[in-house]
Parts: structure tokens; C-alpha cells; sequence
């Protein structure tokens, strides 16, 4: 049984919300679960999820909520969520990906930044790479 496509304006909402609006979040994923997954295409090839939105503004309970009810973790989440072993693991097996960005144009090593303190050696390894000319 196939399902009907999500409103694109409750996509919209979702990863509108996902941006830092936790109590907005939870609703619109009770009131509609398959949106976990939901991108929204922002023109210009500029794709986001709801955990890409979290992991761009550092909002790490959305970000670890939406995890738990089962969104896909990428580098950029584990970036920003300080999930050191994940981003050296897609960095040994791709190490193109060093150069990938996120939502937006957002840079790897930025989403660590916004991490905060738990992300630290994310960033650190990010700019040890950058500074061997690696990046």
C-alpha cells in the first residue's frame, strides 16, 4: 500500500521548526510521523531534513530526539553532535566527503562549531586535517 505524498507545507513547517522549535517538532511529528524523513528542496539543488536543520544551528535536543525516533544520522548531525568515531569513519571511507556541504552551503567544520564544547574534537580533527592539507 503506497502512501500519499506529505504536504509540502507540513514538510515546510517541519523543517521550519526543526531549526530550533522543540515543542513544535514533536507535535507535527505526532501529528504526522513520516515527516522523520521529510527534505525539503529550497531551490538552487539546496537540500534539508529536519536533522540537517538541527545540526546547522546546533539544536542538539532536536537533533538527538529526532534520532531516537529513527531520522538517519549523517556527518553533518554526528559532526555537530560531537560523534567523533562516525565522522573519522565516513572521512577514511570517503574522504571526499571532507569537502561535502550541508543545508545551505554549510561547511562540515561549521556544523562542529555549532556543536559547542561536546563537538570540540569533532572541529579539532576537522582542522588538524586542514592544517596537513587534507581539506
Amino acid at each position: 500500500m503506497k502512501n500519499s505524498p506529505l504536504d509540502i507545507e507540513l514538510v515546510r513547517e517541519f523543517i521550519i521548526a526543526a531549526h530550533g522549535d522543540f515543542e513544535m517538532v514533536k507535535k507535527l511529528i505526532s501529528k504526522e510521523p513520516a515527516l522523520i524523513h521529510s527534505v525539503m528542496n529550497w531551490g538552487a539543488n539546496d537540500w534539508e531534513s529536519g536533522i540537517g536543520a538541527a545540526a546547522h544551528t546546533g539544536s542538539r535536543d532536536i537533533a538527538k530526539w529526532l534520532l531516537e525516533h529513527g531520522a538517519r544520522m549523517d556527518i553533518f548531525a554526528a559532526a555537530m553532535l560531537g560523534e567523533l568515531k562516525i565522522v573519522q569513519a565516513m572521512i577514511d571511507s570517503q574522504p571526499d566527503v571532507i569537502h561535502a556541504t550541508g543545508p545551505h552551503g554549510i561547511s562540515l567544520i561549521r556544523h562542529a562549531q555549532m556543536g559547542g564544547e561536546p563537538a570540540v574534537p569533532v572541529y579539532e580533527y576537522l582542522e588538524s586535517l586542514t592544517m596537513k592539507g587534507e581539506v
